[in-house]
């Protein structure tokens, strides 16, 4: 007699700055085979605790929360709030710490640009600086990216950079996390490098890190595979 299939644990995926659910596409359908699978919308507010508050309001009593970059710091938060309702953790190409003014400095002309009716041109600005070096002429993949871009809108970049900027640091709770925790990050991440995910690999109790070969910031479009693979074992975890 075969052993029963575990109970179905929902998954909630949180994108990154300017970021939509375009950014998990090639993960829904192989999450989805563990449980229901949602994309938390973080567009509406201008602080964490206000974003992870929203995304907790529709959540299920226990879930299991993945994020990437500004999604991580929102899960950080997620987890501040109701450490109780979440299973397991996920960090993507993420960072513990709080917003240091070196970032803030380069983050305000981007701002401006959104603010000036320029927005298409944070893509522009940015694309060199999310993905690895050897895909900086790739046509399909900045266009994915733009049009993430263009789901998440100006007004709400804004807001998404105000949170980041305002965001607390992490560092401290780290070695309170006690639910099964993946930190992955990619080998030529720029913006969270592969030591901040060291970092935290090593303070988070058993945590599992992955460092994904040949993909910058946007692992999950990038390298989308060998994060599927990491994820799967993950939630078999």
């Amino acid at each position: 007699m075969s052993a029963p299939a575990p109970e179905p644990l929902p998954i909630i995926l949180v994108p990154g700055l300017n970021c939509s659910a375009r950014l998990y596409a090639e993960q829904i359908p192989v999450l989805w085979q563990f449980g229901p699978v949602t994309v938390a919308d973080h567009r509406r507010d201008n602080s964490m605790a206000a974003i992870a508050r929203r995304i907790l309001a529709g959540a299920p009593p226990r879930f299991a929360v993945a994020g990437l970059s500004m999604g991580g710091y929102i899960a950080f938060e997620i987890v501040r709030q109701a450490p109780g309702r979440v299973a397991k953790l996920a960090l993507l190409d993420t960072g513990p710490g709080a917003e240091v003014p070196e970032r803030t400095a380069q983050r305000k002309p981007l701002i401006e640009l959104a603010q000036q009716g320029r927005f298409a041109e944070v893509t522009e600005d940015q694309f060199p600086w999310l993905v690895h070096r050897k895909r900086h002429s790739d046509a399909t993949l900045k266009a994915a990216v733009r049009a993430m871009n263009e789901d998440t809108g100006p007004e709400a970049y804004i807001r998404q950079q105000q949170a980041i900027m305002a965001r607390p640091d992490s560092r401290p709770g780290l070695e309170a996390i006690d639910c099964p925790t993946l930190v992955l990050v990619g080998d030529d991440d720029r913006l969270t490098p592969p030591e901040l995910s060291h970092e935290m690999a090593k303070a988070i109790p058993g945590a599992q890190l992955v460092v994904v070969p040949d993909s910058g910031h946007l692992s999950t479009m990038e390298q989308p595979q060998a994060v599927n693979v990491a994820l799967v074992e993950w939630l078999k975890s």
